[in-house]
């Protein structure tokens, strides 16, 4: 899974659409008897019973329950009951994304995502899919800036199945030339398919990190390039996976109608004896502070009609910066009565609309180094970028000069607090475990989701002023202009 989540308009809102995505370019395995090999019993098609119903007390602020433990090998372990369904939401991180990928081999931490799926040691290629879908569950992957992940939802009584199907592809993936080579023309079609042969194919998602970073990690074309994918070999796959897919470089997360002890018990099971490896030094991902406005330009013959985009980087995570910055993001950018969207479409019929969002290929929050806070609209060819650039400023010098009305901050937090919770609750619980996930690798702190909504109730009017005065001065932004090229259907009326 390549393709961006939904834009940060409400917060979260991607990640019920990650399991919908066009993800890995690869086929759904075919109905057939699940394998043989080692699995647990437990797995069968009949139904488990629904949990008693528990009624609870009203409290004044929702709490997700967190238990959490790291395994002596390292892997970090988080369990989380939500008694809504007998369902099980299982999913794996590992902290390697598309940042960190080897030089020479862009897009190499997708393609080892396909990998992935290729077969192990007691699941060879396909039973993986089998084993999950043919006992009613659903499963699939992706790769992100900063982790790639794998997860499946299933009945809560084939929990310890798909746990001893992670742990062994974590432990005894097979990796075969034939594979590799299939799995090259996959992502490569992937490539030619979702960015070379679409409109405003990779606009901004993919193009913008390009302009606007410095530091190669964060700058390169993360899809790959089809020479770099093309070069890729069995050494690099086994170097990646012998690296990276340790426990020790791991999360694993199970939200569902479980008991804890349970589940520390069977995770303890089958990936305790996974040795853990030595890790290399993570690479440098820091930005220097941009000082001058960027401008970029780039032909798209397929578009019919010209785009703007333009990003600025964001404070660092965990800042109250940070905080001020996904509320500036709302008020911008989050809905058809956000500023932008007010003053782009409604009031000047630029565009049919405008998004934004910061990390586009995720949330505010599943994420680790440097970022950006994109905005993209497609417009009308009557309108320049300059003259698109020019009501923006408007709107964002107000920003910069005087704090906003009571009524704007409750707006955003409003449209905060409904897409932080409606999210987590989401997709079975694939947004929370997306969330614990995230927060247990990148702080080792996933009880930080019960701290989010706080954080964002401290940011004052005045902490946006001075927020949107640092951040979003014109020095720190970088602007993209796509321009139909030779493919561009003439005007009507002027045919011919």
């Amino acid at each position: 899974m390549m393709e961006p989540s939904r834009p940060w308009q409400l917060p979260l809102a991607g990640l019920a659409a990650m399991m919908l995505l066009a993800a890995c370019g690869r086929s759904e395995a075919p109905s057939s008897p699940a394998p043989s090999a080692a699995a647990p019993a437990a797995a069968t098609n009949t139904p488990a019973p629904a949990a008693d119903a528990k009624s609870t007390a009203p409290t004044a602020q929702y709490s997700v329950p967190v238990e959490y433990r790291t395994l002596d090998n390292g892997l970090k372990v988080v369990v989380s009951v939500d008694r809504t369904a007998p369902l099980a939401t299982v999913a794996v991180y590992y902290h390697t994304g598309l940042r960190n990928e080897p030089k020479g081999r862009t897009g190499f931490a997708h393609l080892f995502e396909h990998m992935m799926f290729q077969g192990s040691e007691n699941l060879p290629k396909g039973e993986f899919d089998k084993l999950i879908t043919g006992n009613g569950g659903v499963l699939n992957g992706s790769t992100r800036m900063d982790f790639t992940n794998y997860f499946e939802v299933v009945p809560v009584h084939v929990l310890e199945t798909a746990l001893w199907a992670e742990a062994d592809r974590m432990a005894r993936l097979s990796v075969t030339e034939e594979n590799l080579i299939n799995q090259q023309g996959v992502v490569s079609n992937e490539v030619r398919v979702n960015v070379l042969n679409r409109p405003y194919g990779g606009f901004p998602w993919l193009d913008m990190p390009q302009y606007a970073n410095e530091n190669w990690y964060n700058a390169h074309n993360f899809y790959g390039d089809l020479a770099d994918l093309e070069a890729a070999n069995m050494e690099d796959v086994l170097d990646f996976y012998r690296t990276f897919y340790a426990p020790n470089n791991a999360a694993l997360v199970v939200v569902g109608d479980v008991d804890p002890e349970e589940v520390f018990a069977l995770v303890e099971k089958h990936f305790g004896e996974i040795p853990a490896r030595e890790l290399p030094q993570p690479p440098d991902l820091s930005e220097p502070r941009q000082e001058q406005e960027k401008f970029a330009r780039k032909t798209d013959p397929l578009a019919p009609k010209p785009a703007l985009a333009f990003a600025y980087h964001v404070p660092e995570r965990n800042t109250p910066e940070y905080f001020a910055m996904g509320l500036l993001s709302t008020i911008l950018t989050g809905g058809e009565d956000s500023l932008l969207h007010q003053e782009l479409v409604q009031k000047r019929g630029y565009a049919g609309g405008v998004s934004g969002g910061i990390n586009l290929l995720g949330n505010m929050f599943n994420y680790e180094g440097p970022m950006i806070y994109t905005v993209s609209l497609i417009h009308d060819d009557r309108h320049s970028a300059q003259e698109i650039i020019a009501a923006v400023d408007e709107v964002v010098d107000r920003l910069r000069a005087e704090p906003v009305d009571e009524d704007t901050m409750n707006r955003a937090l409003t449209k905060f607090r409904s897409g932080f919770y409606s999210a987590q609750n989401a997709t079975y619980g694939f947004g929370r475990a997306d969330l614990l996930a995230s927060f247990a690798l990148f702080d080792d702190d996933p009880a930080r989701i019960n701290t989010i909504e706080a954080a964002m109730r401290a940011v004052t009017p005045e902490l946006i002023v001075e927020t949107a005065k640092e951040y979003l001065r014109p020095a720190n932004r970088t602007v993209l202009v796509v321009e139909p090229g030779a493919d561009r259907p003439a005007p009507a009326g002027q045919e011919g």
